[in-house]
């Protein structure tokens, strides 16, 4: 199923980026200069600059987003995220470190970030992450290449209202090129831990 804009409509930006556009039911966007979600642990500072659209949340969901970012910079990163605030938010996707991609998860809670990373390096084209949040927790997916969805993290989440959608960031650099080709809002999946 492609992304259409009407998918997107009710959507808003947190910090809108300067280039986005759509084009043949995809959703294009480059990041700003040293954009980023992050909230003190570790680096002790506390970022809520990044680029993130989303949309009312229902209470219990799974939501799967297809995306393409051309990653280059430390950090670079793109994915989903939901977010009820500054303080309280997960992303997952792919971000860059080191010289080779990562799947990566951040959960913050009470503003304080936390960071787990799975070394995949050479990953490139469209990429499928998921997240499932049933009462007060949040299931964290990737589709690996055979198809076949891989638990990333377990993580508790509040119940309170929050909005989802596709993010990306590049906290050192600005230019990061993402495209988003699908974006769907389910009932959760029947059983989310294991597939």
């Amino acid at each position: 199923m492609s992304l259409q804009k009407t998918d997107l409509i009710n959507a808003s930006w947190h910090n809108p980026p300067k280039v986005v556009s759509w084009t043949n039911d995809v959703l294009r966007f480059e990041t700003d200069h040293k954009t980023d979600f992050w909230q003190d642990t570790w680096y002790g500072f506390r970022r809520d600059n990044g680029h993130f659209l989303g949309l009312d949340a229902p209470s219990d969901f799974s939501a799967t987003l297809a995306f393409e970012g051309q990653y280059e910079n430390l950090y670079d990163q793109a994915g989903i995220m939901i977010r009820i605030d500054e303080n309280n938010w997960i992303k997952a996707g792919i971000e860059f470190s080191d010289g080779v991609t990562n799947i990566s998860a951040v959960v913050t809670r009470e503003g304080r970030s936390d960071w787990s990373v799975s070394a995949s390096p050479g990953l490139s084209g469209t990429q499928q992450v998921r997240l499932t949040r049933i009462k007060d927790s949040v299931l964290i997916h990737f589709l690996k290449a055979n198809q076949s969805w891989q638990l990333l993290r377990v993580a508790p989440f509040s119940e309170r209202d929050a909005r989802i959608g596709p993010m990306a960031c590049s906290p050192e650099q600005s230019g990061l090129s993402v495209s988003v080709s699908e974006f769907r809002i389910a009932p959760p999946v029947a059983n989310p831990l294991h597939g």
